[in-house]
């Protein structure tokens, strides 16, 4: 679509977004919205106390028991863990340390002047596909990705001629609904294969042994089909259904950014140019730094064993790596190309892009409190066990079985969006259980990538959605979360289906999901 096209009425799509977008929006606004699911999980669980509720989690010695919050206990959990839970948000620290490190690159200039001068002559037609291809591949960035892709995608999407919502939320939905899946291999393999090997070693049969690649095949064919999936959404449903609804293309005014800013000339001047060589080499000898640092003997970056996975200092520092390789090269930038002219310049700049998260920090304040307490009630632990109980109760065998697994992992996924989390739960039970059908944990696993991810960029319970419709907000003030979850929607279907196919292939085909790991244990 062109910012000259005629808009088109809207058709039967449309009208059913729009429906569920109104549904949503009908909801409290999130502060009170999660304020208020607090308010639920604290009477429910005191209820599911006082019955003397409690499950028994494999791998874990007795019973987990409900905690109630309207106790003696849950009083003192409220009353000493309220800074805690706020400050220890993890999003918060991830958002805000991240956004610092952006917001100078922004304000400089650095990032307008580096996608003019590289997409200017980029072909528009293929920038959906490139932002599904790099979306789905972020995840190697962890939960930075929700944070880093979706702005920038907007900003790409406005200066090829695109409607730039249509970056800002394809960004994310690739991103998220594709997020246990790459073509990289990433500390997110690492750690779920740990959690599948420390429950399979517990058994008289482990299988075969799940390491970091074990999946890396399927990945690869995921990772793919659903880049160009996400790019042809983002191209044949989502732009045209903003443009046809009339969804605004600028953001508002107020921050500078808006329709009343001034214009911004496609053409990259000079000083601009010198700041971005500047930038550049910059970055390269950043780059050098850290390589050095963390590959020499010793390193302070490498893990007990000396080396980087499963975990290590120096995937942990993920964020810290995101902050340097944009609040850096972004200073560089300013000072050669006259955005910063004295020190008293960053932080100025950098606290002008915080303004715009101002809402974000507020609503973190009740988001922390209701996450820790779903955790601390153990509600959570509860839902699993209880839905692979009715799995088991039902009896389902062979490929049946995957799908409710599937269909259960993506129900839960609504409630538990820590894909780490959620898989210690169900891994506990499903890699026994099904190593018994004759599965191996690592198919098992593969199974659970596919059900982890696509529901959860429409959940209002993933702190990211509420980043996403900050963003959103700068374009549309009056936007909800109806809105973000009817955008999202369009992404959702085709995933999961796509992604469920794609895991039926490699079952009934008998191929092997990566280097050594076949689909059922070999008799």
């Amino acid at each position: 679509m062109t910012a000259t096209s005629t808009p088109a009425p809207p058709g039967r799509l449309d009208r059913l977004l729009g429906g569920i977008e109104r549904v949503g929006n009908r909801l409290p606004e999130p502060f009170i919205l999660f304020a208020l699911l607090t308010l639920v999980v604290a009477v429910v669980s005191t209820v599911m106390a006082a019955f003397g509720v409690a499950v028994a989690v494999p791998g874990r010695d007795g019973v987990t028991a409900i905690r109630g919050a309207f106790s003696g206990e849950g009083v003192e959990f409220f009353f000493t863990g309220l800074a805690a839970n706020f400050i220890g948000f993890p999003p918060l620290q991830t958002v805000v340390t991240i956004m610092l490190g952006v917001g100078l690159a922004e304000r400089t200039g650095m990032l307008s002047a580096l996608i003019r001068l590289a997409f200017r002559n980029a072909p528009r037609s293929l920038l959906p596909y490139a932002l599904g291809f790099i979306g789905v591949t972020g995840s190697v960035m962890s939960d930075s990705v929700f944070i880093i892709i979706p702005p920038l995608a907007a900003i790409v999407f406005k200066a090829a001629g695109r409607h730039p919502v249509a970056g800002l939320l394809g960004g994310f939905a690739a991103a998220g609904a594709g997020y246990s899946t790459s073509l990289l291999v990433t500390s997110l393999d690492a750690l779920f294969a740990g959690i599948t090997n420390g429950v399979a070693a517990t058994l008289p049969d482990a299988g075969t042994t799940v390491t970091p690649v074990s999946n890396y095949f399927f990945n690869i064919v995921s990772a793919i089909v659903l880049s160009l999936l996400a790019g042809l959404v983002i191209d044949k449903i989502v732009e045209p259904g903003l443009v046809r609804t009339g969804f605004p293309r600028d953001e508002r005014p107020g921050d500078g950014t808006g329709p009343d800013a001034p214009p911004v000339d496609a053409e990259v001047t000079t000083a601009e140019r010198r700041g971005l060589r500047a930038a550049g080499v910059t970055l390269v000898v950043l780059t050098a730094a850290v390589l050095v640092l963390a590959l020499a003997p010793g390193s302070p970056l490498r893990n007990e064993t000396g080396g980087y996975l499963p975990t290590s200092p120096l995937l942990s520092s993920v964020v810290t790596l995101v902050f340097l390789a944009f609040f850096v090269p972004g200073l560089a930038y300013g000072i050669v190309a006259g955005a910063i002219r004295r020190g008293a310049d960053v932080p100025l700049l950098m606290g002008q892009a915080l303004k715009d998260l101002s809402g974000f920090i507020v609503l973190a304040f009740v988001l922390g409190q209701f996450i820790a307490l779903f955790a601390w009630t153990n509600i959570g632990a509860w839902l699993a066990v209880s839905g692979a109980s009715l799995l088991e109760g039902i009896g389902l065998t062979g490929y049946p079985a995957i799908l409710g697994f599937i269909v259960l992992a993506s129900v839960l996924n609504l409630f538990i969006v820590s894909g780490s989390s959620l898989w210690t739960l169900m891994a506990s039970v499903f890699v026994p259980l099904f190593l018994l059908l004759g599965y191996e944990p690592g198919f098992t696993q593969a199974a659970f990538r596919v059900g982890d991810s696509a529901t959860q960029v429409m959940t209002p319970l993933n702190p990211y959605m509420i980043v996403l419709l900050t963003f959103v907000r700068r374009y549309e003030p009056s936007a909800g979360l109806g809105t973000v979850i009817a955008k999202m929607v369009p992404f959702v279907v085709p995933f999961w289906v796509s992604w469920v196919l794609i895991l039926t292939a490699f079952y009934f085909l008998d191929l092997p999901l990566g280097p050594g790991m076949g689909i059922r244990v070999a008799e």
